[in-house]
């Protein structure tokens, strides 16, 4: 692969893969923590300023360099995720008619695939695959599903990402979605369980920490809660049937977002015009 520069053309690295753990930060030992994203859903929630952008932008910022998978971006504040517009296959800001809208096609896209996988006899996409995984980031969910919007409209929203939520993950469907606390008003409780990484930033009380990581880990001495505000990016991270870890998320500040996406725009504007490799076709049966 090369770009152009002004000095000639000059090769581009390597890509990552949306197969490979997605690197989070450090636990409280210093070492670095990666996480399988791939047939997983991720929920992030904690006080402002608790680390919960960072996170998101971090798992963006893997996705956007990995040429086997597309972005699809929900953004209530448009500026959380705005630096990765041109990585995205479709950037929504404030708008709940073009959020609807997305999800709609989303849900078609699953059930097509779900055909597809159904008629060669398999279960779930592999890497190298005949099409790509999707990564759908939402920040601020609340946006969405509580504030804007005819009741209908909200209603609509939280049922079309259940279902993406319940039924993606063997299509390769990844969602990743942050929110302040999320709450049953905010996202249904059938919802929030579906989920089966949980990260929970510092809380400003007890019952907003167990609202993220699953009820009855307070009273087992987890709580966000406990977190210095004067830590940011501190964290717990809890998988489905495991326990809580206290974990400190890697911070991209504004420059070194625009840098990665910067560089992930070129590097998947190229990739197609320069070979990047095919992907095979689906066997049979596997």
């Amino acid at each position: 692969m090369l770009a152009d520069t002004d000095d000639g053309p000059v090769e581009l690295g390597p890509a990552l893969s949306i197969f490979d753990p997605v690197y989070f930060g450090i636990d409280e030992f210093g070492q670095p923590k990666r996480v399988p994203l791939i047939e997983r859903n991720i929920l992030i929630g904690g006080e402002p300023g608790s680390g919960k952008s960072g996170l998101l932008n971090g798992i963006v910022a893997h996705a956007a360099l990995s040429l086997d998978c597309r972005l699809v971006l929900l953004d209530g504040k448009r500026v959380e995720l705005g630096q990765w517009r041109k990585c995205a296959d479709v950037f929504v800001g404030p708008n709940i008619e073009q959020a609807l809208k997305l999800l709609r096609r989303l849900q078609i896209m699953m059930d097509r695939r779900y055909d597809f996988l159904e008629e060669c006899e398999r279960r779930k996409i592999v890497p190298g695959d005949v099409f790509t995984a999707y990564l759908l980031a939402i920040d601020e969910i609340a946006y969405f599903s509580a504030t804007v919007g005819s009741k209908q409209q909200k209603e609509e929203f939280n049922l079309l990402l259940r279902d993406l939520v319940a039924r993606g993950r063997a299509i390769g469907l990844i969602v990743a979605a942050a929110t302040q606390r999320p709450s049953s008003k905010i996202i249904d409780t059938d919802l929030r369980d579906l989920f089966a990484w949980r990260f929970a930033g510092r809380c400003t009380n007890d019952s907003s920490s167990d609202i993220v990581l699953g009820h009855g880990w307070v009273q087992k001495g987890w709580s966000a809660n406990t977190i210095s505000p004067n830590n940011p990016g501190a964290g717990l991270l809890i998988a489905e049937n495991g326990s809580p870890e206290l974990l400190k998320v890697a911070y991209l500040d504004d420059r070194t977002c625009a840098a990665i996406a910067a560089y992930a725009a070129t590097l998947r504007g190229t990739a197609p015009a320069t070979g990047r490799r095919k992907l095979r076709p689906v066997p049979l049966a596997a």
